[in-house]
């Protein structure tokens, strides 16, 4: 296992794709977390609320919605790149045992996806503080240390399990056009879809599906419904770790059967 995850490290860092991913993902998260941020005070300066105060991490957290794109094209490069050129066929007679493959490249993307998200989101919570803390947004921004750090603690867990379904629906799927459909849909697309049916079923399993319960168990109440998430943090992380383990299964599935 070690040496197919060292394989996997270098391979991962071999490349430019990861820097431009890991590079898009952060200035992503940057921007969308300004862009909330402002519009947060913004609209609470225009409605004259007083004792109003911003953590400066929240709206990092609002803007994972849009920064996982970039990080998800980055898990899935690491498993449809080797089908595109044929160099799956080498890395499964280095190493022959399937599931250690898998496990091998989640192993690697799943501890970079957290530093990722950790990192970037630091940068851009502070980013936020300083923009936000400007005469014109009304001072409305604080920096309390022990939620900055739940939130961005939250941001990583996100992304590395966001990482891990990936994975999984790329080695199922094997295109990168296929895979990115895939993950779209169940990331963003199918629960907005669901969304807007108006059905309260509809509005149950939407709010399971991964982007819903990363946001649940990342404590946002940004969930387009203009109410609270309609669970604890806990159960948010309980079925993120259920798709993460739904995709990587059905990944090894396929991976097991068909030939490369």
């Amino acid at each position: 296992m070690w040496q197919a995850a060292g394989s996997e490290w270098a391979k991962l860092w071999s490349v430019r794709s990861t820097w431009w991913c890991l590079a898009g993902g952060l200035a992503l998260l940057v921007l969308s977390a300004l862009t909330l941020g402002g519009a947060a005070a913004t609209d609470a300066l225009r409605e004259g609320a007083r004792g109003v105060r911003i953590t400066a991490s929240e709206p990092v957290v609002s803007a994972t919605s849009f920064a996982q794109f970039a990080l998800v094209a980055l898990a899935m490069l690491t498993v449809t790149s080797e089908y595109a050129s044929g160099g799956i066929r080498v890395t499964l007679q280095a190493t022959p045992v399937r599931g250690t493959v898998l496990a091998a490249k989640a192993l690697v993307m799943a501890p970079v996806m957290f530093v990722a998200g950790v990192a970037g989101g630091g940068l851009a919570t502070g980013m936020v503080f300083l923009a936000l803390s400007a005469d014109v947004f009304g001072g409305l921004v604080v920096l309390p240390p022990g939620e900055v750090v739940t939130d961005l603690l939250g941001v990583g867990v996100f992304f590395a399990l966001v990482s891990v379904l990936t994975l999984g629906v790329a080695a199922a799927v094997r295109s990168a056009a296929g895979t990115l459909t895939v993950v779209f849909m169940l990331l963003m697309g199918l629960p907005l879809m669901l969304l807007m049916t108006g059905s309260q079923a509809a509005l149950d399993v939407s709010m399971r599906m991964p982007l819903f319960a990363g946001l649940a168990f990342m404590g946002s109440t940004d969930n387009l419904t203009g109410g609270p998430m309609p669970y604890p943090a806990g159960e948010g992380l309980a079925w993120l770790l259920a798709w993460a383990a739904a995709g990587a299964a059905a990944g090894y599935a396929v991976l097991r059967r068909r030939d490369a």
